[in-house]
């Protein structure tokens, strides 16, 4: 085998193991030391280093090759000629062939930093650890209890596997357009009417955190579940930071969670696109895990990017040894959300988090800013910030802006905040706000139509294009979801209403909006079931 003698060694890890206390929780020095040592190490990318380290000929993809130049130049030029050489394909002996790879001792590394009997590394963002969980819960059964405002590759997913969702409905600040979590009582009695209903759930997908930082109750949830036999699937993609410093909240791995989305490149540090999937601990976990193999093998590409790969293992790392520079992070976001406290003209909406039942806990990485006295729309605020300072602010609701701050980040949020004064203050925020003056409010989320098929039965029906107008109280063939954040408004099989209409249109009409799945950017067409009473039936 190549590079054996430079192998890491893989311990292997009891499921008391991995449940130990996360970097930043109350542990023995002498265990929270033997910890940091054991994460120093990053097994893959070190493996990938060991291999350019050979000067290889490649005769194989890709076809940089490496780079040797030639048609390479300008891509070498534009990313480094290193960024080439660490692009290898998959099935390589010394990286991740052979049993007890440094691919699988970085994959129980990952396990262990969050709590986890078992870890994936993905390169398809965690839309494809939304699919793959669906997948898997289809092998538990056809029904499944699903939060309703679940991002639209979940959606996807149900599509692909033929599930007939039941839903829980989120608790809504309607204010702010802010979709939060479900609590432990919501869910007992969601999973209560749908088996008292002939649909038991096989599984329960909920999503913790949300978009805005909201937590919550997982452990909760997760004894909800398990008193009625579904395991519980937490889209935490929001939360790949979760357990690795004392304000944080903990990582769901470790709280009873039996599958565990995490979107690793989004606060944690790797790059774009890659994302981790989590098996918990225990018999309903055990159920899912043949499963969410099989599965994997359907949604993974077979040409997985190393670097990608590599980035995981990097930040994996400096996540489970960085406390200290994610404490600084934490102080940036608390002094933010001093400065704006300190201003009559801002707002921090998750101060105002404790009259919602089902939030538990606040991701302080996450800052949403109440604008709504400033008289402009935060999705206008956004824009000119970005025009004006090339400042890019996560997201924005009609009323809020999120600020999102990487775990180990310290942006200058003085500046920050200087930024957001003078736009504010501008003539432009000025005529904004007097051609404000007579404009009807952002129209709220909508409830879900009434569903008149499954989901996969709209999806692959008969279908027509008929107007937004005529689409009224027809049966949808597509999945809408406003962006941001996501959230399909419209499922498969479901019937749109004036409310759904008009908030999909005035999202796209919005500066930063725009609806997934929308026929043409302003939805002003829908495809439907089409109608067998209809002329062309």
């Amino acid at each position: 085998m190549l590079y054996a003698d430079a192998a890491p060694t893989v311990v292997a890890h009891t499921a008391t193991d991995s449940i130990a206390p996360a970097a930043g929780a109350t542990a023995p020095a002498a265990s929270r030391a033997e910890r940091l040592r054991r994460h120093q190490v990053t097994p893959y990318a070190d493996a990938l280093d060991r291999y350019i380290q050979r000067n290889p000929v490649q005769l194989m993809v890709p076809g940089h090759g490496g780079s040797d130049l030639g048609l390479s130049t300008k891509l070498a030029g534009f990313l480094g000629e290193r960024t080439l050489q660490l692009d290898v394909p998959m099935l390589l002996e010394g990286i991740d062939l052979e049993s007890e790879s440094p691919l699988d001792a970085a994959l129980a590394l990952a396990a262990d930093a969050w709590g986890a009997k078992r870890t994936w590394f993905l390169t398809n963002g965690a839309s494809q650890a939304n699919r793959t969980a669906a997948l898997a819960a289809r092998g538990l059964g056809e029904h499944l209890l699903a939060q309703r405002s679940a991002h639209s590759s979940f959606s996807d997913g149900v599509l692909l596997a033929g599930i007939t969702p039941s839903y829980v409905f989120p608790t809504v600040d309607a204010a702010h357009g802010m979709a939060h979590g479900v609590s432990p009582a919501a869910l007992d009695e969601a999973l209560t009417l749908a088996a008292a209903e002939g649909r038991a759930a096989a599984a329960v997908y909920v999503i913790s955190p949300s978009y805005f930082g909201s937590v919550s109750d997982v452990r909760g949830l997760a004894d909800i579940a398990h008193a009625h036999g579904a395991p519980l699937i937490v889209d935490g993609a929001w939360g790949p930071h979760f357990g690795f410093h004392p304000e944080l909240p903990e990582s769901p791995a470790r709280l009873g969670a039996d599958l565990v989305i995490s979107s690793t490149h989004k606060l944690a540090g790797s790059l774009t696109q890659s994302a981790m999937l989590h098996l918990g601990h225990g018999p309903l976990a055990a159920q899912l895990e043949p499963f969410v193999e099989r599965a994997l093998s359907m949604t993974s590409s077979t040409s997985t990017s190393s670097i990608m790969r590599a980035s995981l293992d990097i930040a994996r790392s400096a996540l489970a040894t960085g406390e200290e520079a994610i404490g600084h992070s934490v102080e940036v976001a608390q002094r933010f959300r001093e400065i704006l406290r300190a201003d009559p003209r801002f707002d921090v909406v998750s101060d105002h988090f404790d009259r919602f039942t089902d939030i538990v806990e606040t991701d302080v990485l996450r800052v949403p800013i109440d604008v709504s006295a400033v008289g402009v729309s935060a999705h206008w605020l956004r824009n000119r910030l970005i025009e004006d300072h090339a400042l890019f602010f996560e997201m924005a609701t009609a009323t809020t802006l999120v600020a999102v701050i990487g775990a180990g980040k310290t942006p200058d949020v003085d500046a920050v905040y200087a930024a957001l004064d003078a736009v504010v203050e501008s003539d432009a925020a000025a005529a904004e706000r007097a051609s404000n003056a007579a404009t009807e409010a952002f129209p709220p989320m909508p409830v879900p139509g009434a569903r008149r098929l499954t989901p996969r039965d709209g999806f692959f029906g008969d279908t027509e294009l008929v107007s937004a107008e005529a689409a009224i109280g027809r049966v949808s063939a597509d999945t809408l979801a406003a962006y941001p954040p996501g959230i399909p408004n419209v499922m498969p099989g479901e019937e749109i209403t004036p409310e759904a209409v008009g908030f999909l249109q005035a999202v796209a009409a919005s500066p930063t909006g725009y609806v997934r799945g929308a026929l043409d950017a302003g939805v002003t067409q829908f495809r439907v079931i089409r109608d067998p009473q209809g002329p062309e039936a």
